[in-house]
């Protein structure tokens, strides 16, 4: 193993579940204003997930007063406090840009049937 790889594992979390695209997270936020800090929920569809070490990322979209809204979350930040897997969802895809069209009931993503 070289030293880019040692110091990649350095800065890697464990603690992150698994979680695919179509899935619906809560992503923990921690938010530092002046000298406080407060934690902020950002909870959608996770559209894409980016593998990789320490750039590894994923976005998760939501729809907030009737505009969507997208952020990109590097998967081993130190500003996540934590991410929770609310339901695991069923696409066919790895990318769910498509459902930038779509409204309403029709960007719902059907639940994962686990048996």
């Amino acid at each position: 193993m070289n030293v880019i790889e040692k110091i990649e594992r350095e800065n890697m979390r464990m603690d992150m579940p698994v979680f695919r695209s179509g899935d619906t997270v809560k992503v923990h936020l921690r938010i530092v204003e002046g000298e406080k800090e407060r934690i902020q929920i950002f909870q959608g569809n996770v559209i894409r997930v980016s593998r990789g070490t320490t750039n590894a990322s994923f976005t998760v979209r939501k729809i907030s007063d009737g505009v969507g809204v997208e952020r990109i979350f590097p998967l081993y930040s130190p500003f996540i406090d934590h991410v929770e897997v609310v339901t695991e969802g069923r696409v066919r895809r790895s990318r769910l840009y498509y459902l930038r069209k779509l409204k309403g009931k029709a960007a719902r993503i059907k639940p994962r049937n686990r048996f």
